[in-house]
């Protein structure tokens, strides 16, 4: 897996369960990546909520998420 970057704060993601929520949320084609922070700022909700969907997701059986 790459290296990736927030492109709001350029902070690095190397998270698979942050680049899959990205993906899952944003669209599995998405290009630019977002931190938890600045991805829970641009989708007005906490990032304890995103983690609470992350494993959400998990229990669904998305493979986005490890």
């Amino acid at each position: 897996m790459a290296n990736k970057t927030c492109l709001v704060c350029g902070k690095a993601i190397n998270n698979k369960n942050e680049i899959g929520l990205n993906k899952k949320l944003l669209g599995r084609k998405v290009a630019c990546f977002h931190c938890y922070d600045c991805l829970a700022d641009s989708l007005e909700v906490t990032v304890e909520e995103l983690l609470a969907k992350i494993e959400e997701f998990k229990s669904q059986g998305c493979k986005l998420f490890n």
